[in-house]
């Protein structure tokens, strides 16, 4: 499905059969929606799942000008508003959880359950709060080498940074279409993201948020260290932190065991918005 979002024509797929409430994934840099198939199809059932390309990746247009996370969220606020979600939990993993970091703070301004908010709770895997100074350069670098030579000059990196070497030698029909997905990503969509991402610094704000908060981080994680995401859980009010044995993309490498955790978060929250209801 397409909706054109904030100007850019934008692939999702809302799966609205359940009438629960309505439950977000946003992928990764270098990724698309389907990263998210098999928690999608786990959760379906009980929750109305919404999955979307973020612009400039998957089949979503590339944006012809410079963005940052307050653009990248308000895309997913209009697409939240075309398909009439007032609220939804939220699931972003790397640049996913920096989105949805963005999103809750523009759309949470009070307690937990504030009726203003469109943030029911908050998963945050495998992200961090800030871009430090000191890699910026990085980011520089990573987007004029994409610009010159495409994602594939970045492939095999890429891989090694997102899987543990067991998971890549025994999984490959996993990472296979993972890394087939990357090496589609145009390459000025995922130069300007990077360009997004090396600006980013939500940190000193994030005590404001009163938003149930999972954060989740792959104990191998060499591109974003578990210590950055221990950071920003410990920045939010009462967020709970979890490790996985997983490198960067952890839902995907440990998708029993997140969604195990996810599964009880969500059903935490739903307990203390309905403390009658008994437990599904």
């Amino acid at each position: 499905m397409q909706a054109t979002v904030n100007g850019i024509d934008t692939r999702y797929v809302f799966e609205d059969r359940s009438g629960g409430p309505a439950l977000t994934f946003i992928h990764q840099l270098g990724g698309d929606l389907s990263v998210w198939d098999t928690l999608a199809g786990h959760f379906r059932h009980r929750f109305r799942v919404l999955r979307y390309d973020v612009r400039g990746h998957g089949a979503s247009a590339v944006s012809t000008s410079a963005f940052g996370f307050k653009e990248l969220a308000a895309d997913l606020t209009a697409l939240l508003d075309a398909k009439d979600i007032e609220k939804t939990h939220l699931v972003g993993m790397s640049m996913g959880g920096m989105i949805a970091q963005q999103f809750a703070l523009d759309h949470a301004p009070g307690a937990a359950h504030d009726a203003r908010s469109r943030v029911l709770s908050l998963t945050l895997c495998d992200t961090a709060s800030r871009t430090a100074p000191e890699a910026r350069d990085t980011w520089n670098e990573r987007a004029a080498l994409v610009r010159r030579e495409g994602t594939s000059a970045i492939a095999d990196v890429t891989m090694a940074r997102w899987f543990t070497p067991e998971f890549r030698r025994t999984n490959r029909d996993t990472v296979a279409p993972i890394c087939d997905v990357l090496l589609r990503t145009p390459s000025e969509g995922y130069a300007r993201a990077c360009e997004a991402l090396r600006d980013f610094d939500v940190h000193e704000r994030l005590a404001r948020l009163h938003v149930p908060t999972l954060a989740v981080a792959g104990r191998h994680d060499s591109g974003t260290p578990p210590a950055l995401t221990e950071a920003l859980a410990a920045a939010i009010p009462d967020a709970r932190f979890e490790i996985l044995d997983a490198a960067h993309l952890a839902p995907v490498e440990e998708s029993h065991g997140f969604a195990a955790l996810l599964e009880s978060f969500l059903r935490q929250q739903a307990q203390q918005l309905h403390p009658a209801s008994k437990p599904q």
